[in-house]
């Protein structure tokens, strides 16, 4: 069996996430009290289901502090066992609450909504450290249920996921990220006109940014940093690790540098590589 646990921030995407694995053959439950996991996990692999996703959150009350411990149980029975969780600015969430007037679970008449966001933060900590964190605060429900595909769909790895993400300054910093790395003192194909309309994909932008030796120092001194703590995160039993990678607007630096180290680093672990300007249409700058 391929067991995916969706938990998250409310208003974060979590119905999308596990619609996305409902339409994809999952056999998918909402709302799952955390210690009922073992139980469930055990009558669906007597009936011979193969591909399972289970949502879990606050709502679920305070069996959600148990999940950590509950996982360690579950994955013994249960060897692809893979978390998601999703994350959102506090901003991003407080407005998707004022657009569809839901009701956040941990609201009441005693404390506002950025209170009750702070409140799920809180008890949430330990299950954002299980798995893969996604930052959703800008991305199109499109975009996101793409991100998830590609998790679902890749192979089970011995080591873990090395994902480098490339992102712009102006539009945030990603909550998602384990390390940040501020690559806007290169020089900018933006102020050439000819590259401006580019990205860190196109040719002409990789072939402006390889003849910059600053940009190459930089990218040694990341990829130095990087090999040389990742065999810690893999002792430490990490199955997710992000480096993000940011210059202004996403669009060329930041993207290059990304490609580069994704590229760099394919031979020591599963990597994986996203462009949160690009894959969100966010405006290029």
């Amino acid at each position: 069996m391929q067991l995916i646990l969706i938990s998250g921030l409310s208003g974060s995407g979590k119905s999308i996430a596990l619609k996305l694995l409902e339409d994809t053959g999952y056999y998918c439950v909402d709302n799952l009290p955390a210690t009922l996991l073992p139980q469930l996990v055990g009558q669906l692999q007597a009936e011979g289901y193969e591909r399972v996703g289970v949502a879990m959150d606050v709502r679920s009350g305070a069996s959600i502090a148990a999940l950590p411990e509950v996982i360690q149980t579950v994955r013994e029975q249960i060897p692809d066992l893979r978390c998601i969780f999703l994350d959102s600015r506090d901003d991003a969430l407080i407005a998707r609450f004022s657009e569809t007037r839901r009701r956040h679970p941990l609201a009441d008449d005693q404390i506002t909504l950025h209170e009750a966001i702070a409140r799920e933060r809180d008890l949430l900590t330990r299950i954002a450290e299980l798995g893969h964190r996604i930052d959703t605060s800008s991305l199109h429900p499109n975009v996101l249920r793409a991100w998830i595909r590609e998790l679902i769909e890749s192979a089970p790895s011995a080591g873990p996921i090395l994902l480098f993400q490339s992102f712009g300054f102006k539009h945030g910093i990603p909550v998602d990220a384990d390390f940040v790395f501020d690559v806007r003192c290169l020089p900018n194909p933006f102020y050439d006109p000819l590259l401006r309309g580019l990205t860190g994909l196109d040719q002409p932008v990789i072939d402006f940014m390889r003849a910059s030796d600053d940009a190459g120092r930089m990218a040694q001194d990341i990829h130095r940093f990087i090999a040389d703590w990742l065999p810690a995160f893999q002792h430490d039993g990490r199955s997710y690790f992000t480096v993000a990678i940011g210059c202004t607007g996403g669009q060329h630096r930041s993207v290059y540098l990304a490609e580069w180290l994704a590229h760099e680093f394919a031979d020591r672990a599963k990597v994986m590589v996203r462009h949160r300007a690009l894959d969100a249409g966010l405006k290029k700058a």
